[in-house]
């Protein structure tokens, strides 16, 4: 059967290790019995162990001609190929509102939004593994203080435990990238609420992420401005945040504070703007 070509505009890098294939499709096994669904199978390295498992697996593919050879390869699998785009599926319906545990080699020019889109149906997906560029592995597991430590990193510890379970090296792919991958776990966590506006809380982590450099009092004002700018449109007249912006913690920059206290932060400029 002749193999499918990697293609680049779809970031695939195709694993040829069996033993690397093998021990990360093993890492689903922390979520027993759940149903598995694998993002960019490829020509289903990881498949023929994922397969093995005898756990409801559904795989989807993007690439035309992965999905031709997955066909021809896993006749068991004929209606669970999915062939689509993952960022615009709707998940609920994939096991028709079971949760299930997300899992792949995920391509590395979309493996944020893939977690952003794991966020969005974290109900639904109590266990997330995989393999990502080693440098997405660190950001997402750093702790606070850390130069990795970020965006990604905030928003999923806020809902999920992380694991680096094991780098992975370039010569185990074709075509090589440029750049190790790792392996990691994401399990979900006992927070149902955050106890704070889940919206304002994304919004304030971004914000001053992407001016992460700058310390809280400027890297905030974006923030308030928005909400200001809502309180006009209200017809009510802001307060000044001077007195506000004094307090120690505005002094530190995003990278300093752990979840908890950039829920703090969010309930603070909450009430600050109600």
């Amino acid at each position: 059967m002749k193999s499918v070509k990697p293609k680049k505009f779809l970031g695939q890098h195709f694993l040829t290790d069996l033993k690397i294939a093998q021990a990360i499709a093993d890492t689903v096994d922390a979520c027993p019995g759940t149903p598995v669904l694998e993002v960019g199978p490829g020509m289903g390295v990881m498949t023929q162990f994922l397969v093995g498992k005898g756990r409801p697996l559904k795989v989807v593919e993007i690439d035309f001609e992965s999905v031709d050879y997955l066909r021809r390869n896993f006749p068991q699998l004929e209606e669970d190929i999915i062939e689509d785009d993952f960022l615009k599926m709707h998940l609920e319906r994939t096991f028709g509102g079971q949760p299930f545990v997300l899992t792949g080699n995920y391509p590395y020019n979309i493996s944020s939004q893939i977690f952003f889109k794991m966020l969005d149906y974290k109900d639904l997906i109590p266990c997330c593994t995989g393999m990502v560029q080693k440098e997405v592995a660190e950001r997402i597991a750093s702790a606070p203080g850390h130069k990795t430590y970020g965006i990604l990193s905030v928003l999923i510890q806020a809902w999920y435990s992380v694991e680096y379970l094991f780098t992975v090296h370039e010569h185990v792919f074709n075509p090589p990238p440029k750049v190790k991958s790792a392996v990691i776990r994401m399990t979900r966590n006992t927070t149902t609420d955050l106890g704070c506006n889940e919206r304002l809380f994304k919004q304030i982590v971004k914000t001053t992420f992407n001016q992460r450099r700058k310390v809280l009092r400027n890297s905030i004002r974006p923030v308030l401005a928005d909400a200001d700018q809502k309180a006009l449109q209200q017809g009510r007249t802001p307060r000044p945040h001077d007195t506000f912006l004094a307090s120690d913690l505005f002094s530190r920059r995003p990278e300093q504070l752990s979840v908890d206290e950039f829920i703090r932060l969010t309930n603070a400029v909450a009430e600050e703007t109600a």
